[in-house]
């Protein structure tokens, strides 16, 4: 496993990102683990989510694309601190997100950040993708906005289970779409790095937190 996956495994557990014991995800489905980026809450956890997203981006699309796009509301100090980021490593790539809700006056639409025009590439950045849920609500705000093409999905952590058939929801949506999805962790190593691995004076992952994980996916398990 790469040394800055390790980094960020760790940096997830030290952020509070990384809970694990009884969670209901978006979708209904029970779980021992959870993984809520909404606590990257200060600036430096900010900087520094952005440059692990930039790095995952680098090695999986490379940077030749136009827009980083972050779905409300989550999806827009990703897509900030992320293209700050890439920046700093020489990439100029510009942000944009949607709003809830149409605005009607001064910077009106539904996008904020910078304009979506034809012939641009799009890459799409969430937190976490579970069911596939929120990208079906993503594509057609894309897609209203010209002739673009969408490069692919990034998330921060590929849970790795089912999403509406038997396969994973990234898997699925790679189908569906045809774009290509990519994560800067998987759930697999995550669970590899911390499992009766002592960090901080403890272990994040014991025999009981292991048979919960491996119970969960024999349910929810991708094929």
């Amino acid at each position: 496993m790469e040394q800055y996956k390790k980094e960020f495994i760790e940096f997830m557990v030290d952020s509070q990102v990384l809970r694990f014991g009884d969670f209901v995800t978006k979708s209904g489905r029970r779980t021992p683990f959870f993984i809520n980026t909404g606590f990257y809450r200060t600036g430096m956890q900010l900087k520094k989510l952005g440059q692990y997203y930039a790095r995952a981006i680098e090695s999986h699309f490379g940077t030749d694309f136009d827009i980083l796009f972050g779905p409300a509301y989550k999806g827009i100090p990703l897509s900030v601190s992320t293209v700050m980021a890439l920046a700093e490593g020489g990439a100029e790539v510009g942000y944009c997100s949607n709003r809830k809700e149409v605005k009607d006056h001064g910077d009106t639409g539904i996008l904020l950040g910078t304009p979506i025009q034809d012939g641009q590439r799009v890459l799409i950045i969430e937190d976490v993708t579970t069911a596939g849920t929120s990208i079906a609500e993503t594509m057609p705000i894309l897609k209203a906005q010209g002739n673009i093409e969408v490069v692919g999905l990034v998330v921060s952590v590929d849970r790795m289970e089912r999403g509406q058939g038997e396969k994973s929801a990234l898997a699925e949506i790679h189908e569906t779409y045809g774009i290509q999805t990519a994560s800067i962790v998987t759930m697999e190593e995550v669970t590899e790095y911390l499992y009766n691995r002592p960090y901080q004076g403890k272990i994040i992952i014991d025999d009981k937190i292991k048979a919960a994980i491996d119970a969960y996916y024999e349910q929810y398990g991708c094929k």
